[in-house]
């Protein structure tokens, strides 16, 4: 149970969902700002934004995040799961679009330090048609999740075992809903 008592029942409420139900002041501004990120329009789709969210929340090991993100990235991929287990064994080998591998290997940066963002990283990502937005918004989702996965773990909250049960209802909830009204 996490390092603080949250006066939730957190099998209830997991992961992010206890603490921003602790501190609903701090958890309106955080889901606003998920919902421009990762369901607002743009020119990159939602599920391939939320699989940014899901290869960072691995690569911090937050599980709840990555399980989460995971979920919500295939409910709105049409190769659903299988290609979100790819992406985050194998970017390289993974099926996806060369301007996505390239978005998620900046992304990747980010989650080791912002100064690892390269112009080189940044000119490839180019190079296969990113837009500066799409660049701007990728470093963003990941420092976002960054934080968000420190959040998570940082208070030592409860993370459902598996990707079904809770993960599946909740990425129903947030492809239906978005994530202003999910808490």
């Amino acid at each position: 149970m996490a390092h603080i008592d949250l006066g939730v029942d957190e099998t209830r409420f997991p992961g992010i969902t206890g603490p921003m139900r602790f501190r609903p002041e701090t958890a309106k501004p955080l889901n606003e700002l998920a919902e421009v990120l990762l369901r607002a329009p743009h020119s990159l789709p939602a599920g391939e934004r939320e699989l940014i969210a899901a290869y960072v929340s691995g690569l911090n090991d937050c599980d709840f995040c990555c399980t989460s993100h995971s979920a919500f990235a295939a409910a709105q991929l049409d190769e659903g799961l299988t290609l979100v287990q790819q992406v985050r064994a194998d970017l390289d080998a993974a099926p996806v679009p060369e301007k996505l591998k390239a978005l998620l290997r900046i992304a990747g940066a980010v989650q080791r330090s912002g100064r690892a963002v390269t112009p080189e990283l940044v000119e490839a990502a180019r190079a296969l048609g990113a837009t500066d937005v799409e660049i701007h918004d990728t470093v963003l989702i990941a420092a976002a999740f960054c934080m968000f996965n420190r959040y998570v773990d940082g208070l030592g909250t409860f993370a459902p075992e598996g990707p079904g049960g809770y993960y599946a209802e909740s990425a129903r909830r947030i492809v239906e809903h978005g994530y202003t009204e999910s808490v």
